[in-house]
Protein backbone atom coordinates (compact mmCIF):
# COMPACT_ATOMS: atom_id res chain seq x y z
CA UNK A 1 0.00 0.00 0.00
CA UNK A 2 0.87 3.73 -0.36
CA UNK A 3 1.49 5.88 2.17
CA UNK A 4 -0.87 9.05 1.44
CA UNK A 5 1.84 10.96 2.77
CA UNK A 6 4.16 10.60 -0.18
CA UNK A 7 1.01 10.79 -3.10
CA UNK A 8 1.88 13.26 -5.97
CA UNK A 9 0.04 15.13 -8.55
CA UNK A 10 -0.51 13.42 -11.58
CA UNK A 11 0.61 10.05 -9.61
CA UNK A 12 -1.87 7.27 -11.00
CA UNK A 13 -2.91 4.69 -8.20
CA UNK A 14 -5.00 1.65 -8.23
CA UNK A 15 -8.02 1.64 -5.69
CA UNK A 16 -10.29 -1.23 -4.46
CA UNK A 17 -13.80 0.69 -5.36
CA UNK A 18 -17.24 -0.17 -4.14
CA UNK A 19 -20.02 -0.02 -6.31
CA UNK A 20 -22.48 3.05 -4.47
CA UNK A 21 -25.21 1.72 -5.99
CA UNK A 22 -24.78 -2.15 -5.40
CA UNK A 23 -22.55 -2.43 -2.01
CA UNK A 24 -22.05 -6.13 -2.89
CA UNK A 25 -19.96 -5.30 -6.05
CA UNK A 26 -16.31 -4.45 -5.74
CA UNK A 27 -13.59 -3.62 -8.22
CA UNK A 28 -10.16 -2.42 -8.80
CA UNK A 29 -10.28 0.89 -10.45
CA UNK A 30 -7.18 3.24 -11.88
CA UNK A 31 -7.64 6.72 -10.33
CA UNK A 32 -5.18 9.77 -10.91
CA UNK A 33 -3.87 11.86 -7.95
CA UNK A 34 -5.35 15.51 -8.29
CA UNK A 35 -6.27 18.75 -6.28
CA UNK A 36 -9.38 19.05 -5.56
CA UNK A 37 -11.18 22.39 -7.31
CA UNK A 38 -13.04 23.11 -4.06
CA UNK A 39 -10.28 22.41 -2.15
CA UNK A 40 -6.94 23.36 -4.03
CA UNK A 41 -5.06 22.62 -0.73
CA UNK A 42 -6.48 18.74 -0.76
CA UNK A 43 -5.04 15.77 -2.70
CA UNK A 44 -8.03 13.85 -4.19
CA UNK A 45 -8.24 10.67 -6.30
CA UNK A 46 -10.26 11.72 -9.73
CA UNK A 47 -12.00 8.64 -11.12
CA UNK A 48 -14.95 8.13 -13.33
CA UNK A 49 -14.48 12.34 -13.89
CA UNK A 50 -15.55 12.53 -9.93
CA UNK A 51 -12.71 13.95 -6.86
CA UNK A 52 -13.41 12.09 -4.10
CA UNK A 53 -11.01 13.20 -1.14
CA UNK A 54 -8.58 10.94 0.46
CA UNK A 55 -9.25 9.27 3.90
CA UNK A 56 -7.06 7.98 6.06
CA UNK A 57 -7.84 4.60 5.44
CA UNK A 58 -8.37 4.52 1.59
CA UNK A 59 -6.19 1.56 0.51
CA UNK A 60 -4.03 3.22 -2.14
CA UNK A 61 -1.72 0.72 -4.56
CA UNK A 62 1.13 1.16 -6.81
CA UNK A 63 0.31 -1.16 -9.42
CA UNK A 64 -2.97 -3.34 -9.90
CA UNK A 65 -1.26 -6.90 -8.87
CA UNK A 66 -1.16 -5.11 -5.53
CA UNK A 67 -4.46 -4.15 -5.38
CA UNK A 68 -5.42 -7.99 -6.68
CA UNK A 69 -3.90 -9.63 -4.14
CA UNK A 70 -5.22 -7.36 -1.17
CA UNK A 71 -8.53 -7.70 -3.35
CA UNK A 72 -8.68 -11.28 -3.31
CA UNK A 73 -7.26 -11.72 0.18
CA UNK A 74 -10.82 -9.50 1.35
CA UNK A 75 -12.83 -10.69 -0.94
CA UNK A 76 -12.69 -14.32 -2.30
Amino acid sequence: MIDIQQLQVGQQVYIIYRNPHTQTVSTIQEATIARDPMNPEQLSLLLFDFYHPIEADDALFNTYEEAESMFEQFYM
